[in-house]
Protein backbone atom coordinates (compact mmCIF):
# COMPACT_ATOMS: atom_id res chain seq x y z
CA UNK A 1 0.00 0.00 0.00
CA UNK A 2 1.34 3.38 -0.74
CA UNK A 3 2.23 5.84 1.96
CA UNK A 4 0.20 9.16 1.71
CA UNK A 5 2.07 12.04 -0.18
CA UNK A 6 4.75 13.51 3.11
CA UNK A 7 7.12 16.01 4.52
CA UNK A 8 10.34 13.79 4.97
CA UNK A 9 13.02 14.80 7.18
CA UNK A 10 16.15 12.23 6.65
CA UNK A 11 18.58 11.52 9.76
CA UNK A 12 19.80 9.40 11.94
CA UNK A 13 17.95 11.85 14.88
CA UNK A 14 20.29 10.32 17.77
CA UNK A 15 18.72 12.03 20.90
CA UNK A 16 16.10 14.22 19.87
CA UNK A 17 17.47 17.45 20.03
CA UNK A 18 17.08 21.01 19.14
CA UNK A 19 18.43 20.47 15.73
CA UNK A 20 16.39 17.37 14.92
CA UNK A 21 13.03 19.61 16.16
CA UNK A 22 13.71 22.40 13.84
CA UNK A 23 13.83 19.80 11.13
CA UNK A 24 10.27 18.76 12.21
CA UNK A 25 9.16 22.00 12.75
CA UNK A 26 10.31 23.01 9.72
CA UNK A 27 8.51 19.69 7.79
CA UNK A 28 5.43 19.91 9.86
CA UNK A 29 4.85 23.48 8.54
CA UNK A 30 4.88 22.87 4.90
CA UNK A 31 3.08 19.38 5.55
CA UNK A 32 0.19 21.30 7.45
CA UNK A 33 0.11 23.50 4.78
CA UNK A 34 -1.04 20.99 2.39
CA UNK A 35 -2.27 18.22 4.33
CA UNK A 36 0.18 15.80 4.19
CA UNK A 37 2.06 13.63 6.59
CA UNK A 38 5.19 14.64 8.65
CA UNK A 39 7.66 11.82 8.40
CA UNK A 40 11.04 11.64 10.13
CA UNK A 41 13.58 8.57 8.53
CA UNK A 42 16.10 6.80 10.39
CA UNK A 43 18.51 3.97 9.65
CA UNK A 44 18.80 1.10 11.64
CA UNK A 45 21.58 0.31 12.98
CA UNK A 46 23.55 3.68 12.23
CA UNK A 47 25.44 3.70 9.56
CA UNK A 48 28.75 4.12 10.77
CA UNK A 49 28.45 0.87 12.89
CA UNK A 50 28.46 -1.15 9.28
CA UNK A 51 30.81 0.97 7.74
CA UNK A 52 33.39 1.96 10.08
CA UNK A 53 32.18 -0.39 13.17
CA UNK A 54 35.42 0.79 15.19
CA UNK A 55 34.28 4.40 14.70
CA UNK A 56 30.69 3.95 15.64
CA UNK A 57 29.16 6.15 18.03
CA UNK A 58 27.02 4.76 21.84
CA UNK A 59 23.80 6.07 20.99
CA UNK A 60 21.93 8.08 23.04
CA UNK A 61 18.50 6.84 22.42
CA UNK A 62 17.66 3.45 21.08
CA UNK A 63 15.31 3.34 18.36
CA UNK A 64 11.59 2.46 19.82
CA UNK A 65 12.24 5.53 22.74
CA UNK A 66 13.75 7.36 19.75
CA UNK A 67 10.23 6.72 17.28
CA UNK A 68 8.39 8.07 20.53
CA UNK A 69 9.88 11.09 21.09
CA UNK A 70 10.13 11.97 17.53
CA UNK A 71 6.30 11.39 17.19
CA UNK A 72 5.63 13.52 20.52
CA UNK A 73 7.89 16.41 18.62
CA UNK A 74 5.22 16.29 15.81
CA UNK A 75 6.11 13.58 13.35
CA UNK A 76 3.07 11.79 12.23
CA UNK A 77 5.27 8.20 11.84
CA UNK A 78 8.53 7.62 11.54
CA UNK A 79 9.96 5.39 8.14
CA UNK A 80 12.77 3.10 9.85
CA UNK A 81 14.94 1.57 7.47
CA UNK A 82 17.69 -1.01 7.81
CA UNK A 83 21.07 -0.19 6.92
CA UNK A 84 23.31 -2.95 6.06
CA UNK A 85 26.99 -3.11 2.77
CA UNK A 86 23.74 -3.63 0.35
CA UNK A 87 21.65 -0.67 1.22
CA UNK A 88 25.59 1.33 1.34
CA UNK A 89 25.93 0.97 -2.00
CA UNK A 90 22.86 2.50 -3.48
CA UNK A 91 24.08 5.56 -5.92
CA UNK A 92 22.29 9.04 -4.80
CA UNK A 93 19.64 8.35 -7.36
CA UNK A 94 18.93 5.50 -6.05
CA UNK A 95 18.92 6.69 -2.97
CA UNK A 96 16.45 9.39 -3.85
CA UNK A 97 14.24 7.10 -6.04
CA UNK A 98 13.91 3.89 -3.80
CA UNK A 99 13.64 5.81 -0.39
CA UNK A 100 12.44 9.07 -0.86
CA UNK A 101 10.11 9.10 -3.27
CA UNK A 102 8.94 4.89 -3.45
CA UNK A 103 9.40 4.46 0.66
CA UNK A 104 8.52 8.04 1.92
CA UNK A 105 6.00 9.41 -1.08
CA UNK A 106 7.79 12.45 -0.19
CA UNK A 107 6.34 15.86 -1.46
CA UNK A 108 9.06 17.47 0.16
CA UNK A 109 12.43 17.08 1.93
CA UNK A 110 13.32 18.70 4.82
CA UNK A 111 17.71 18.39 5.56
CA UNK A 112 20.45 20.60 7.40
CA UNK A 113 23.24 22.09 5.47
CA UNK A 114 25.92 19.09 5.68
CA UNK A 115 23.07 16.34 4.58
CA UNK A 116 25.03 14.10 1.92
CA UNK A 117 23.66 10.69 0.94
CA UNK A 118 24.35 7.80 -1.57
CA UNK A 119 27.50 5.76 -2.14
CA UNK A 120 30.28 7.28 -0.26
CA UNK A 121 28.31 10.53 0.75
CA UNK A 122 28.37 11.11 -2.94
CA UNK A 123 24.91 13.11 -3.15
CA UNK A 124 24.45 16.40 -1.39
CA UNK A 125 21.57 19.45 -1.32
CA UNK A 126 22.64 20.28 -4.75
CA UNK A 127 21.57 16.68 -6.02
CA UNK A 128 18.81 16.78 -4.02
CA UNK A 129 17.04 19.85 -5.40
CA UNK A 130 18.11 18.46 -8.99
CA UNK A 131 15.55 15.69 -8.33
CA UNK A 132 13.52 17.83 -6.59
CA UNK A 133 13.04 20.08 -9.84
CA UNK A 134 12.57 17.09 -11.73
CA UNK A 135 10.00 15.03 -9.88
CA UNK A 136 7.92 17.53 -8.40
CA UNK A 137 9.45 17.54 -4.70
CA UNK A 138 10.50 20.56 -2.62
CA UNK A 139 13.56 20.90 -0.80
CA UNK A 140 14.14 23.22 2.41
CA UNK A 141 17.33 23.51 3.88
CA UNK A 142 17.23 24.30 7.94
CA UNK A 143 20.42 25.80 9.84
CA UNK A 144 21.83 24.50 12.84
CA UNK A 145 20.18 25.21 15.65
CA UNK A 146 23.19 27.14 18.38
CA UNK A 147 23.40 26.87 21.83
CA UNK A 148 26.23 29.06 23.84
CA UNK A 149 28.20 29.55 20.14
CA UNK A 150 28.35 26.04 19.06
CA UNK A 151 25.72 24.32 16.68
CA UNK A 152 23.73 21.76 18.81
CA UNK A 153 24.50 18.10 17.44
CA UNK A 154 24.51 14.55 19.01
CA UNK A 155 28.32 14.16 18.92
CA UNK A 156 28.11 17.46 21.01
CA UNK A 157 25.72 15.96 23.36
CA UNK A 158 27.68 12.85 23.75
CA UNK A 159 31.02 14.40 24.27
CA UNK A 160 29.09 16.58 27.11
CA UNK A 161 27.51 13.91 28.89
CA UNK A 162 30.16 11.45 28.50
CA UNK A 163 33.54 14.00 29.27
CA UNK A 164 31.96 16.19 31.73
CA UNK A 165 28.63 14.92 32.94
CA UNK A 166 26.77 17.72 31.90
CA UNK A 167 23.75 17.04 32.07
CA UNK A 168 22.00 20.67 32.57
CA UNK A 169 23.60 21.43 29.18
CA UNK A 170 22.00 18.39 27.61
CA UNK A 171 19.27 18.61 28.90
CA UNK A 172 18.24 22.50 27.14
CA UNK A 173 19.56 20.98 24.12
CA UNK A 174 17.42 17.80 24.26
CA UNK A 175 14.24 19.74 25.85
CA UNK A 176 14.33 16.71 28.04
CA UNK A 177 16.58 14.99 30.52
CA UNK A 178 18.92 12.75 29.57
CA UNK A 179 17.60 9.26 30.53
CA UNK A 180 18.76 5.42 30.96
CA UNK A 181 16.31 2.23 31.36
CA UNK A 182 16.66 -0.89 32.68
CA UNK A 183 15.63 -3.71 34.85
CA UNK A 184 16.46 -3.65 38.66
CA UNK A 185 18.83 -6.07 39.31
CA UNK A 186 20.01 -7.80 42.89
CA UNK A 187 22.69 -5.72 44.52
CA UNK A 188 24.78 -6.05 47.32
CA UNK A 189 22.80 -4.48 50.15
CA UNK A 190 25.75 -1.99 51.31
CA UNK A 191 23.07 0.72 50.56
CA UNK A 192 20.56 -0.43 52.87
CA UNK A 193 23.14 -1.30 55.74
CA UNK A 194 24.73 2.71 55.94
CA UNK A 195 20.66 3.67 55.81
CA UNK A 196 20.50 4.64 51.91
CA UNK A 197 18.72 1.46 50.24
CA UNK A 198 19.82 1.32 46.35
CA UNK A 199 17.95 -0.06 43.41
CA UNK A 200 20.64 -1.21 40.91
CA UNK A 201 19.90 -0.48 37.49
CA UNK A 202 20.75 -2.53 34.58
CA UNK A 203 21.24 -0.64 31.74
CA UNK A 204 22.03 -1.12 27.81
CA UNK A 205 25.04 -0.23 25.71
CA UNK A 206 23.21 3.53 25.66
CA UNK A 207 25.11 6.85 26.83
CA UNK A 208 25.70 7.73 30.21
CA UNK A 209 26.75 10.34 32.10
CA UNK A 210 30.19 10.91 33.52
CA UNK A 211 31.19 8.66 36.35
CA UNK A 212 29.53 10.68 39.58
CA UNK A 213 26.98 11.49 41.57
CA UNK A 214 23.51 13.00 40.10
CA UNK A 215 20.28 13.79 41.23
CA UNK A 216 17.55 12.73 39.23
CA UNK A 217 13.62 11.77 38.71
CA UNK A 218 12.44 7.93 37.91
CA UNK A 219 9.06 6.03 37.06
CA UNK A 220 8.78 2.89 36.99
CA UNK A 221 7.44 1.35 34.10
CA UNK A 222 4.30 -0.74 32.90
CA UNK A 223 2.27 0.33 35.84
CA UNK A 224 -0.68 2.29 35.35
CA UNK A 225 -0.31 5.87 37.24
CA UNK A 226 3.02 5.36 38.32
CA UNK A 227 4.22 8.22 40.60
CA UNK A 228 7.63 10.11 39.52
CA UNK A 229 9.53 9.44 42.13
CA UNK A 230 13.04 11.75 42.88
CA UNK A 231 16.42 10.57 44.39
CA UNK A 232 20.43 10.43 43.90
CA UNK A 233 21.93 7.80 41.42
CA UNK A 234 25.82 7.09 41.74
CA UNK A 235 27.38 6.09 38.71
CA UNK A 236 30.75 4.45 38.31
CA UNK A 237 32.87 1.99 40.44
CA UNK A 238 31.86 2.21 43.70
CA UNK A 239 35.85 2.85 44.79
CA UNK A 240 35.24 2.77 48.63
CA UNK A 241 34.42 -0.99 48.14
CA UNK A 242 36.20 -1.65 45.15
CA UNK A 243 33.24 -3.26 44.74
CA UNK A 244 32.88 -3.04 40.46
CA UNK A 245 30.72 -0.81 37.90
CA UNK A 246 26.70 -0.25 38.63
CA UNK A 247 24.04 2.49 38.38
CA UNK A 248 22.74 2.50 42.10
CA UNK A 249 19.65 4.87 42.44
CA UNK A 250 18.73 5.85 46.23
CA UNK A 251 14.77 6.79 46.01
CA UNK A 252 13.39 9.23 48.27
CA UNK A 253 11.25 8.08 50.66
CA UNK A 254 10.41 5.01 48.96
CA UNK A 255 10.07 1.97 50.48
CA UNK A 256 8.59 -0.92 47.99
CA UNK A 257 10.00 -4.03 45.93
CA UNK A 258 11.15 -3.12 42.83
CA UNK A 259 13.19 -6.21 42.08
CA UNK A 260 12.85 -7.09 38.27
CA UNK A 261 11.00 -4.00 37.38
CA UNK A 262 11.97 -1.97 34.61
CA UNK A 263 12.65 2.04 35.49
CA UNK A 264 13.47 5.10 33.79
CA UNK A 265 16.04 7.24 35.43
CA UNK A 266 16.23 10.95 34.05
CA UNK A 267 19.52 12.85 34.87
CA UNK A 268 19.00 16.42 36.41
CA UNK A 269 21.82 17.53 37.97
CA UNK A 270 25.33 17.05 38.43
CA UNK A 271 26.26 16.82 42.25
CA UNK A 272 29.89 15.32 42.59
CA UNK A 273 32.45 13.20 41.31
CA UNK A 274 33.16 9.79 42.47
CA UNK A 275 34.83 9.78 45.84
CA UNK A 276 36.51 7.46 47.73
CA UNK A 277 36.13 7.45 51.39
CA UNK A 278 38.05 6.23 54.41
CA UNK A 279 35.19 4.61 56.21
CA UNK A 280 31.81 3.59 55.91
CA UNK A 281 30.98 6.74 58.30
CA UNK A 282 32.87 9.42 56.16
CA UNK A 283 30.16 7.94 53.13
CA UNK A 284 27.38 8.17 55.00
CA UNK A 285 28.04 11.82 56.00
CA UNK A 286 28.70 12.69 52.18
CA UNK A 287 25.48 10.78 50.90
CA UNK A 288 23.41 12.91 53.47
CA UNK A 289 25.01 15.84 51.80
CA UNK A 290 24.44 14.68 47.93
CA UNK A 291 20.75 14.52 49.33
CA UNK A 292 20.33 17.42 50.27
CA UNK A 293 21.72 19.16 47.51
CA UNK A 294 19.80 16.94 44.98
CA UNK A 295 16.74 17.59 46.96
CA UNK A 296 17.08 21.40 46.20
CA UNK A 297 18.29 20.66 42.49
CA UNK A 298 14.84 18.94 41.96
CA UNK A 299 12.55 22.17 43.28
CA UNK A 300 13.91 23.81 40.55
CA UNK A 301 13.03 21.22 38.30
CA UNK A 302 11.09 22.58 35.25
CA UNK A 303 7.80 19.98 34.54
CA UNK A 304 8.70 20.09 30.60
CA UNK A 305 12.07 18.42 31.08
CA UNK A 306 10.75 15.07 32.77
CA UNK A 307 7.52 15.11 30.52
CA UNK A 308 9.17 11.95 28.96
CA UNK A 309 10.26 9.86 32.06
Amino acid sequence: MRRSPSVVTPGNHDGVHLGHRALIDAAKRTADAHGWQTLAMCFEPHPTAVLVPERAPVLITDMQRRVEILKGAGCDDVVVLPFDSEFSKMTPDQFVERVVLEACHAKGVVVGPDFHFGYKRSGNIATLRQWGEREGFTVELVDPVMFEGEAVSSTRLRRILREDGNVEDAAVMMTRVHEATGHIVQGDQRGREIGFPTANLEVGPLVLPKDGVYAVVARVLGEARAPLLHGVANLGNRPTFDAGRSVEVHLFGFDGDLYGKRMRVGFVARIRGELKFDGLEPLRGQINRDCDEAKNALQQLGPDLVRWI
